[in-house]
């Protein structure tokens, strides 16, 4: 840490950085009142994310039973429908999703194996389909102002592309207690099939917020006191003796290749980086994020 900076704890508000904070995704006629729409991309080969959110959060479709549970039993949104392959096994999971589905009034409709792939936008959605409306935004001003008695404890994701990096950052964020995920507006990958399927149900428990832009965002809670922790492999801290661990903080991870940008990394309180003894230069950064994630909640536990 900079000589002279206020310790974790003494001061509301980090203090402001006067240079950058280190270094450093059946072709068959259907009745639209049926089935699911296709919306972009519905040209694609079978068996890739073929839903792209361009405009808001997405995740209208969402494929997997455990997704499909929580999305029911999580009675954030309106379900319009959901579509189970006649050819599933009877389990448990069903069994909940048809009782939830009945206490929601959802109609369960059963389709044949076909028709539920040619429905599908992932390789495996588990017989299970369902339609909802879009997911809801979280305000990033509420996010940054917390819950009462919970210091906020967020994380942030730059130009994550990837959508199975996206569901399993916001499923490991769900399980270490983070109060909200904040992505950008713009050249990142939002909720499509593939990243409802991957969090496993945990979009409809996490707020998730949209902003502009990812710098103005960081002097947003760099001025409400709420410290800015950047992974990068080249960080000056390690992330096993963060000192801002217990504080109010927003963790910082960026895009599959480059990491975060020059701008993002100068706009963070401290940068940590990941302790390594392998010869890889860098972690997967749904990895990375996970171990920061819960570095961060032993830390705060303790």
């Amino acid at each position: 840490m900079t000589a002279g900076r206020a310790q974790p704890g003494r001061s509301g508000r980090p203090p402001r950085r006067t240079s950058p904070g280190g270094a450093g995704s059946d072709g068959s006629r259907r009745d639209r009142r049926q089935y699911p729409a296709r919306r972009a991309g519905a040209g694609a080969a079978p068996g890739r994310d073929r839903d792209v959110a361009t405009r808001g959060l997405g995740g209208e479709q969402v494929e997997g039973r455990r997704a499909v549970r929580e999305l029911l039993a999580a009675r954030r949104r309106r379900v319009r429908a959901v579509w189970v392959s006649d050819e599933l096994p009877a389990s448990p999971l069903l069994a909940e999703i048809g009782d939830l589905a009945a206490r929601e009034r959802v109609a369960v409709r059963s389709v044949t194996r076909g028709r539920l792939a040619a429905m599908a936008r992932t390789d495996a959605p588990q017989g299970v389909i369902a339609e909802a409306d879009p997911l809801p935004e979280a305000d990033f001003a509420e996010l940054i102002a917390g819950h009462a008695g919970v210091a906020p404890f967020l994380l942030l994701l730059e130009s994550v592309t990837d959508p199975h990096n996206l569901g399993a950052l916001v499923r490991t964020a769900e399980a270490a207690g983070v109060t909200g995920v904040v992505l950008p507006r713009h050249r990142a990958v939002h909720v499509t099939p593939t990243v409802a399927k991957a969090a496993a149900g945990a979009i409809e428990h996490v707020p998730l917020a949209l902003v502009a832009g990812l710098p103005a965002a960081l002097r947003d809670l760099r001025a409400a006191g709420i410290w800015v922790v950047g992974l990068d492999a080249a960080g000056d801290t390690s992330l096993f003796d963060l000192p801002v661990a217990t504080e109010p903080i927003a963790l910082v991870v960026g895009a599959e290749g480059p990491g975060l940008s020059r701008l993002t990394r100068a706009r963070c309180d401290v940068v940590a980086r990941v302790p390594q003894a392998g010869r890889l230069a860098s972690l997967n950064v749904s990895v990375a994020g996970a171990l920061a994630c819960y570095e961060v909640a032993r830390r705060r536990s303790a």
